[in-house]
């Protein structure tokens, strides 16, 4: 396992100085794709989406109860399956926090999770966790197909994360292009009286926004110990990432 140079404080206070200016430009620029993403303009949702919880029916509109936004998780759980995605469950776990969801309602937002699978799976998977957030079952409905977060090309044409067909292919996705199931994803509404807008979706790597355990790894000298990461080397297995646990036998490596 490589780790980081060794060197004297005021060495490493120089080099932290420097990725310090780096930082900085980096919010700036975040804070600038942010206001740029406000300004998206937005589309109106025009199809009635039913969707089935616990209380019965219910509609879009129904999942923002008081509030003017709504942040929905398209959370994967094929029917078939018995357990949620585990990315997704992390993703959840983070959501479902009692004081992140305060924090939204405080704002005027409200979260709610998605998946196609029957509602008897999501409640009996929601207790299991402990969560408290609405989560509904669009069974039925054309609301994963429409967002992209269903894939079925004897249905439509398969296309996720604003690519299609050429575009997949080109980006080394090709497999994509044929896929049949769920994939992840994150959409926000907003609601102007009980008009509902599609404001934003995300996708593929921008769902790193709902695990803020990535930001705080990222803080470390080992980072997120996947493979992909540089510089090349930094404990490549300490982390079981299959598993999601501390491989016993290499922790002293």
């Amino acid at each position: 396992m490589s780790i980081p140079e060794i060197v004297d404080e005021a060495t490493w206070r120089e080099a932290r100085r420097r990725l310090l200016e780096k930082e900085k430009d980096l919010t700036a620029q975040i804070d600038r794709l942010n206001a740029e993403r406000r300004r998206l303009p937005m589309v109106p949702v025009t199809k009635d989406y039913r969707f089935e919880g616990p209380d019965g029916d219910v509609g879009l509109r129904d999942l923002f109860g008081d509030h003017r936004q709504l942040i929905v998780q398209h959370f994967m759980f094929d029917p078939a399956w018995d357990a949620g995605c585990s990315s997704c469950t992390a993703m959840a776990s983070s959501a479902a926090h009692p004081a992140m969801l305060d924090q939204l309602a405080g704002r005027g937002t409200a979260f709610a999770a998605v998946s196609r699978a029957p509602l008897s799976k999501l409640v009996a998977y929601r207790e299991a966790k402990g969560w408290s957030f609405p989560w509904v079952s669009s069974a039925g409905s054309d609301f994963n197909l429409d967002f992209h977060v269903t894939l079925d090309p004897d249905l439509a044409p398969n296309s996720y994360n604003f690519r299609d067909g050429d575009e997949l292919i080109a980006a080394d996705q090709e497999w994509l292009t044929t896929y049949r199931g769920e994939q992840p994803g994150i959409s926000t509404f907003l609601r102007d009286g009980d008009d509902v807008f599609h404001t934003y979706s995300v996708y593929a790597r921008g769902l790193e926004v709902m695990m803020p355990a990535y930001g705080m790894l990222d803080l470390t000298a080992l980072g997120r110990q996947e493979s992909w990461e540089e510089p090349a080397g930094r404990a490549p297995a300490f982390y079981r990432h299959d598993a999601g646990v501390l491989n016993p036998e290499v922790v002293d490596a």
